[in-house]
């Protein structure tokens, strides 16, 4: 019987390190008792709405079923908080002790990639078929090397950035929104066009506190500009992140809080009340991404509609898609049970396993060529698709390649460019600091 915590970190360390004491070092065939420990900060759980995790969580019913077929195993499941920074700062104080999990599930990028002195390789854990399988490996790879340590398991075909909108409010406003706007500046521009007729709602409601709306923004608005290696070229210093096409983005997107087309308050509201406020009606557009995908259809049906966050006017990469894998399982070199975590991964990586994954979830495609795509029914799921073949670059997030010490700065930089609190110019320059900072290190 699984155990499943939310932010139990000091009991997981406590469990973890009595596990190793006793946790026999024989591969995951045998049927002795042994436990594996998973953390999870809610990418392969849900939560409901009093925090709980949900029955019919992904995770959950993945763990059953590996447990049903592997007697005497038994997978615990600690679910963190969620917090990304928090999460990974804690991660990173049990690694150094040695007592963190046996199994990370954390985000692709530098999110697995700045973690690489506690992570297993895992090349040749899986086979030759299931490598040519599924896509996404180079997200996982250190230092988004070819042939980097693999640091993770992929998993999904990523979630892309979206702008969703109120038809209701469209329609109140005069606006056919049947072919999306071709640009941001295009899209400003209706913005504008629906100020004042759409009573009490705004144009964009953007409850940025966090900054992840602006993070959202500057990977479609850059990557439109510079291609699918705009972010992982200026990790790898090929390109300065003060780069001309930043403070252009940069100054684009704080132009929806200067003409007044936002919430007043959007630097102050949590990314917590982002899709409550929309399905409310607060807001005619709303910048967010297939998460929102299932929430969404509950709430609204196909009372709403959804298209990619146009680029900038005249980008070399017109219809750029800012996203991409989101999620990768990792295993800990620290760990004791590395036989028994490693034939978990496998499991996971089957693609039938993948396939309920997004039946469950229906936020994104499975990254697996032999995926079901009869599983996909939900009523965005299917457009985003389509615009997901459309694209002329996937631009893979600034924040899920760099540094994370970097990432928090361009979060907190984000929120305040986005007010006016800090110009395009200084908020480029502060993130190169921080990144010749960390490279230093």
């Amino acid at each position: 019987m699984k155990l499943l915590r939310i932010g139990a970190l000091a009991v997981a360390s406590a469990l973890t390190l009595g596990l190793a004491a006793c946790a026999p070092g024989a591969d995951g065939d045998k049927t002795e008792s042994k436990t594996l420990t998973v953390w999870d900060p809610g990418l392969l759980t849900k939560k409901t709405d009093d925090g709980a995790v949900a029955d019919n969580s992904f995770l959950n019913i993945a763990v059953d079923q590996f447990e049903k077929d592997n007697p005497g195993v038994t997978v615990d499941v600690v679910t963190l908080s969620g917090d990304i920074s928090k999460d990974a700062a804690q991660f990173q104080a049990a690694s150094i002790a040695g007592n963190g999990p046996d199994v990370r599930i954390g985000y692709t990028g530098g999110n697995t990639v700045d973690y690489a002195d506690f992570l297993e390789d895992l090349d040749g854990v899986f086979s030759e078929e299931t490598m040519t399988d599924l896509s996404g490996w180079n997200t996982v790879r250190a230092g988004y090397a070819d042939d980097g340590a693999l640091l993770g398991l992929p998993y999904g075909g990523g979630s892309y950035f979206y702008v969703f909108y109120n038809k209701e409010l469209a329609e109140k406003a005069g606006l056919d929104l049947s072919t999306p706007p071709a640009t941001w500046e295009d899209m400003i521009a209706l913005g504008e066009q629906a100020k004042g007729k759409i009573g009490d709602a705004v144009p964009f409601w953007t409850p940025n506190q966090e900054g992840y709306v602006g993070a959202w923004v500057m990977a479609a608005l850059v990557g439109g500009q510079l291609g699918s290696n705009a972010f992982t070229d200026m990790y790898s210093g090929k390109t300065p992140l003060t780069d001309p096409a930043m403070v252009k983005a940069y100054e684009a997107y704080s132009k929806l809080y200067s003409l007044g087309l936002t919430n007043p308050d959007a630097g102050s509201i949590g990314n917590s009340e982002q899709l409550t406020g929309f399905v409310q009606g607060k807001g005619l557009f709303m910048v967010s991404g297939a998460w929102e995908n299932g929430a969404l259809e509950e709430a609204m049906g196909e009372k709403a509609g959804v298209f990619p966050i146009p680029t900038l006017a005249g980008s070399q990469f017109p219809t750029a898609l800012a996203g991409g894998p989101n999620v990768s399982v990792s295993i800990t070199n620290y760990s004791e049970n590395k036989d028994l975590a490693k034939k978990f991964l496998q499991y996971l990586a089957q693609p039938a396993t993948i396939d309920t994954y997004v039946k469950l979830f229906q936020t994104e495609p499975s990254n697996s060529a032999s995926a079901d795509t009869s599983v996909i029914t939900n009523y965005y799921l299917k457009s985003e698709a389509e615009y997901v073949s459309k694209a002329d670059a996937v631009v893979y997030p600034f924040d899920n390649v760099m540094p994370q010490s970097v990432i928090d700065l361009f979060y907190r930089l984000n929120a305040t460019v986005y007010t006016g609190q800090t110009t395009p110019e200084d908020a480029v320059s502060q993130l190169q600091e921080a990144y010749k900072a960390e490279k230093s290190d």
